[in-house]
C-alpha cells in the first residue's frame, strides 16, 4: 500500500515514518459497489476503516429487516472497530450507498502502534474519540427531533 494514502489523512498526521510504514503493512485499499455491505452488526470487529471516496451508511438493524440510519459517512470519515474501547464485535452495519473506496486497517496493528508509543496513542485516541463522540451527539440530535415530532395526548 502507498504510504501517501496514510500520510495525507489528518488523523495520521502525527505518525513517524516507521509508524506510517507499519500501518501501510497492516492496511489495504478496498472498493465496494453501491449496496455492498462492509460488515454486519455482530461480526468480529477486526478492522478500522476510513472513507477515501464514496459514501457509507451506518445502520442499526432491527427485527423484520427494518434498520435505523445512524450516520452517512463521506471522505475522511472513520468507522469500524473502535480500537481503543476493545469492543470485539461491530455494533452497527456498514453499507455502501454508492461506489466507495476505503482504507481498511487491521485493528490489532493500529492498537499495537498506539500501545508502543503512548503519546501517539493518546493523540490518536483523542482524534478517534472526538469523531465517535460527534457522531453520537448528532445521533442524539436526530433522535430528539423524532421524539419531539411525536404527538403527545393528554390523559
Amino acid at each position: 500500500m502507498k504510504t501517501s494514502i496514510i500520510t495525507g489523512r489528518d488523523i495520521f498526521k502525527h505518525l513517524r515514518t516507521e509508524q506510517v510504514d507499519a500501518i501501510a503493512k497492516a492496511a489495504e485499499e478496498v472498493t465496494y459497489d453501491a449496496g455492498e455491505v462492509v460488515y454486519h452488526r455482530g461480526e468480529p470487529a477486526t478492522f478500522f476503516f476510513m472513507v477515501l471516496e464514496g459514501q457509507v451508511s451506518l445502520r442499526l438493524p432491527q427485527d423484520e429487516g427494518v434498520s435505523l440510519q445512524i450516520d452517512d459517512l463521506t471522505n475522511g470519515a472513520i468507522f469500524g472497530s473502535c480500537v481503543c474501547m476493545q469492543l470485539d464485535k461491530y455494533t452497527l452495519t456498514a453499507r455502501c450507498v454508492k461506489p466507495t473506496r476505503l482504507l481498511k486497517i487491521r485493528s490489532a496493528a493500529l492498537k499495537g502502534i498506539m500501545d508502543g508509543d503512548p503519546i501517539l496513542g493518546y493523540t490518536l485516541q483523542a482524534e478517534i474519540s472526538r469523531a465517535y463522540f460527534l457522531r453520537y451527539i448528532e445521533t442524539m440530535r436526530k433522535l430528539q427531533a423524532i421524539v419531539q415530532s411525536v404527538p403527545i395526548e393528554a390523559a
